[in-house]
């Protein structure tokens, strides 16, 4: 009888086990999908996304009292700049949203497309879309929609690079299968940048690529080659420009008082807006600069108004948040659970950190004044959705690992 029991039992216990094994290899089965929403729990590091408020928050603020008499002047409302701002934000705030939730490996499958779309989106700035302002077509526009380019090729770059060597790795070592496609691109986007003009924009292209190289292995010797040969296109282009804005901006960051009535006024106001800052500042909104000597003093000299109002001491909190951020991107590429989410955090981590340092050069006339904005902290649309939807990638390759 108990022999029977048994053999009952073990026949029902059967199909629910066949049942289970068949659903394990049903599972086991179906490939991976490269374009998902991350699982629910993973937050991802949320010190990604407490800097990046901090320092959207004190952009805000800083954007409003830069541009308090500027938005009088022009539009008779005090708070022209800081509506639009805030619009951007709310806009910058979604990009981060969607971005952080779409799985990196997308952007991985199209770093042969997305290069090309910058490409065309760069060349069609010489049609009658192309929007010149100061001299410059930077923008393109369609009725209130405005887009720049060259911001958004920076992240086509960054894919591109990351996409080739994660397909790639190897190809890193040699010059001309690895180095040298990568290169090509950056020459063609810097020089279509270039052509608008838009000497900062070429710039950080520039440095970008240098650093993913870096980060991707290439050999030194072949590092040396690149400076040596892009310092040679850089001087190049200077003393080919000599009645163009390009020498004029070069020859005024040597001396810029002896051209303080022309091409040295920004860079002549930015340091009179530090100096008379001090280590304290002059407390906020009570910057005498802002009142319209400073050309523009929301955009890319920012930094001189924080610097006036809030002194030394105002600008050594803000570096500090910027070198938390750029130390957790840092972390997130060292621990992202793949090559792919290595290179990309990597990438865009350069990318701030680059715009950081060469915004502080200009505004304190270490670089020739190029036009290099503050990221997150200076007025912008563009620039802000680009910064933005960068740390939704980085939040979504955080995500993916354990961190």
């Amino acid at each position: 009888m108990k022999k029977n029991k048994t053999t009952e039992t073990e026949v029902s216990i059967q199909p629910e086990q066949r049942r289970n094994k068949k659903q394990k290899k049903r599972k086991e089965k179906q490939p991976r999908r490269h374009f998902k929403f991350l699982p629910e729990g993973k937050t991802g590091d949320l010190w990604l996304i407490l800097l990046t408020v901090i320092l959207v928050t004190f952009g805000t603020v800083m954007i409003f009292s830069a541009s308090y008499y500027k938005s009088i002047s022009e539009a008779g409302d005090a708070y022209a700049y800081l509506k639009r701002q805030l619009m951007w934000l709310a806009a910058g705030f979604a990009a981060m949203w969607i971005m952080a939730r779409i799985d990196y490996h997308v952007w991985g499958r199209l770093y042969k497309i997305i290069p090309i779309l910058c490409i065309i989106l760069l060349c069609m700035l010489f049609t009658p879309l192309g929007i010149e302002v100061n001299g410059a077509t930077r923008w393109l526009g369609v009725g209130p929609i405005t887009v720049m380019p060259g911001e958004i090729a920076k992240l086509g770059l960054i894919v591109f690079v990351a996409g080739y060597f994660d397909r790639y790795p190897r190809r890193a070592q040699n010059f001309w299968k690895g180095v040298v496609p990568v290169v090509f691109l950056a020459a063609i986007y810097a020089g279509l940048i270039m052509l608008q003009p838009n000497m900062s924009t070429a710039f950080t292209v520039v440095f970008i690529v240098g650093g993913m190289l870096i980060v991707a292995g290439i050999k030194w010797r072949h590092m040396g080659i690149l400076a040596g040969a892009a310092g040679v296109a850089g001087v190049g282009l200077i003393l080919m420009d000599t009645e163009g804005y390009r020498f004029a901006r070069f020859t005024s960051f040597l001396d810029p008082f002896a051209h303080a009535l022309d091409d040295g006024w920004q860079v002549v106001q930015s340091l009179l807006a530090l100096g008379t800052g001090g280590l304290t500042g002059l407390g906020l909104g009570n910057s005498i600069q802002k009142n319209l000597y400073l050309p523009e003093p929301q955009n890319d000299f920012i930094l001189a108004i924080i610097g006036e109002e809030l002194g030394f001491l105002g600008i050594f909190a803000l570096m500090a948040v910027y070198m938390m951020l750029i130390w957790r991107g840092c972390h997130v590429a060292i621990n992202a659970p793949d090559y792919m989410g290595m290179m990309m955090s990597a990438g865009i981590t350069i990318m701030i950190g680059i715009q950081v340092v060469m915004n502080v050069a200009v505004v304190t006339s270490s670089f020739p004044p190029t036009g290099v904005i503050l990221p997150f902290v200076s007025y912008g649309g563009n620039a802000l959705m680009i910064f933005m939807g960068a740390m939704g990638v980085l939040l979504n390759i955080s995500k993916s690992s354990d961190i």
